[in-house]
């Protein structure tokens, strides 16, 4: 259908032009693009999935919060010690704070210097994925995990784990980390 569709814009174009005949050619022959390929210098899956150099910014920065996230969960269930940065157990502002450092970044010790800290970008909240921060004001700060879910050390007496936000109890601000 297209051919002859083709054909009849190919004939009344001729016949507007008030040609009298048409000469047609054959296509030339296509030729195949060759590419050499050194396999010793192709780098090999192994190789390539050890080094970050090859991810994007986007996937360096999910790797981190994931790792920092793992990190964190196995904190679980340890006491909240006022001041706390591990291993016995942690305060709020210091789990995130290890959870961080075991992935390379300084962050600082205490939620009003992680506030003003060079390391994080703010975020909306619908931007929030599990391990960025999210913090209750400017003096508590827990790591978001998704929905309506945060984990951390909440206050004196509990133990680190899962806490559902609610109406009365909820993030204001929400920061993911950069290197």
């Amino acid at each position: 259908m297209a051919a002859r569709l083709a054909c009849g814009v190919l004939s009344a174009a001729v016949l507007a032009s008030g040609a009298t005949s048409v000469a047609l050619t054959a296509p030339a022959p296509a030729r195949a693009a060759t590419v050499a390929v050194s396999h010793a210098a192709a780098p090999s899956a192994a190789a390539s999935s050890a080094s970050p150099a090859h991810l994007t910014k986007a996937a360096r920065q999910r790797r981190l919060r994931r790792r920092a996230w793992r990190w964190a969960m196995r904190q679980h269930h340890k006491p909240y010690i006022y001041g706390g940065t591990g291993p016995a157990g942690f305060d709020c502002s210091g789990l995130v704070f290890a959870a961080y450092r075991s992935r390379g970044v300084h962050l600082p010790r205490t939620t009003y210097g992680m506030l003003a800290s060079r390391h994080l970008v703010r975020i909306r909240k619908s931007r929030a994925r599990r391990g960025d921060l999210a913090f209750f004001g400017s003096g508590h700060v827990e790591l978001f995990d998704r929905g309506s879910w945060t984990y951390g050390a909440a206050h004196s007496g509990t133990r680190i784990g899962f806490h559902r936000m609610s109406r009365w109890r909820h993030p204001t601000k929400y920061f993911r980390v950069r290197r």
